[in-house]
């Protein structure tokens, strides 16, 4: 701890799903397994998890755009006293590496601003640009994000008035493939069926939200290993979504409504077939953040198991972005609850304490 003063972590100590210790300490803001020398020692206990990880999530975002560096401290804060210590930006207008500077705060992957085709998303959001401009942007993501681009894979098609892919398969194969030289991975926005298939076989590394996979892709998906981020509380938002436009758009509404109506079964059934699947909110657009207990409780009311939704945002989600957890000489990123959250996923809702480099959060 910055005061000086070792935590020691005592109680049920989840260091794997089938991993238990009877205790941790932290020295110096780090995980240490080996009892120290001290007598300045503050004690905390519980049932113990890493610090959680949502997968897709957008510090530095509102609906209409990037906000100041108030507003994302209050949404980084937020998703903090959540549990969530880990986040994977997944994608933001907005300069969020001051976040970097501070050990009071989660810790950040981003994968730079999305990139859209013109009018085909979110304004105030994206690089809209046409495909033959794809490699340079996502060249150019690559150098600033963290090792991931986002691409939006899909939006509405306003002359077919219904979802549509984005980009030829071409474009996506040299983006992907430049991601790839430069180290970095590659995700996108698809809520449709038609742009996966092309998005796969062309390599890409996860898509997020992926309600249109179906019978003929999700073993597409297991056999490349390409992971999905469900985002169920926000594909909970569909209905709405629908009522607001089919006046408009009546094909768009129809398909967004079908796609609501059968979330449930097209995770369990990406699950089933072996399709990795983590934890994601998509908090910072129109929903708001700390809602990372929430996707858990949606994934296990899906049918995946409590341990394998638990992992999906500790051991499995940080073991996917290459980020250690209750490891030896790891930063000591940790959150205690009252109960085993491998009995019932309610528990997340309601942390006893949250540790973030070794300091006990108020």
């Amino acid at each position: 701890m910055s005061d000086g003063v070792v935590l020691h972590v005592r109680g049920r100590v989840l260091v794997g799903p089938e991993e238990v210790r009877d205790e941790l300490w932290v020295v110096g803001g780090r995980i240490t397994f080996q009892r120290p020398v001290t007598t300045d020692v503050r004690t905390v206990g519980g049932w113990v998890l890493p610090g959680l990880v949502d997968a897709h999530c957008h510090v530095g975002l509102d609906a209409h755009g990037a906000v100041d560096e108030v507003t994302s401290e209050k949404q980084a804060l937020t998703d903090r006293d959540a549990g969530t210590l880990l986040i994977r930006d997944a994608g933001s207008p907005a300069d969020t590496r001051w976040i970097d500077e501070r050990d009071d705060l989660p810790k950040i992957i981003r994968a730079g601003r999305h990139i859209a085709r013109t009018r085909r998303y979110i304004r105030n959001y994206a690089h809209e640009i046409e495909p033959e401009d794809l490699v340079a942007y996502v060249s150019r993501e690559a150098r600033r994000g963290d090792g991931w681009v986002k691409l939006v894979g899909d939006w509405l098609d306003r002359e077919s008035g219904d979802l549509g892919a984005c980009w030829p398969r071409e474009a996506v194969e040299a983006a992907i493939a430049e991601a790839h030289r430069m180290g970095a991975r590659v995700t996108a926005h698809c809520f449709a069926e038609d742009s996966l298939r092309d998005l796969v076989e062309a390599g890409i590394d996860c898509i997020e939200h992926a309600t249109g996979l179906t019978e003929e892709t999700i073993p597409l998906f297991a056999e490349r290993g390409v992971a999905i981020v469900p985002t169920l509380v926000n594909i909970a938002t569909f209905p709405k979504l629908a009522e607001g436009g089919e006046g408009k758009f009546p094909r768009w509404a129809a398909h967004m409504r079908r796609l609501h109506e059968r979330r449930y079964d097209t995770v369990r059934s990406a699950y089933d077939a072996g399709v990795p699947v983590f934890v994601g909110t998509d908090a910072g657009g129109s929903l708001p953040h700390g809602l990372v207990a929430a996707e858990v409780a949606e994934l296990v009311k899906a049918g995946i198991p409590v341990v394998e939704a638990l992992s999906a945002t500790t051991w499995g989600a940080r073991g996917w972005l290459g980020r250690p957890g209750l490891e030896e000489g790891a930063p000591a990123d940790l959150v205690v609850y009252e109960a085993d959250p491998r009995a019932d996923a309610a528990v997340l809702a309601a942390p006893r304490r949250v540790v973030v480099n070794g300091r006990v959060m108020a």
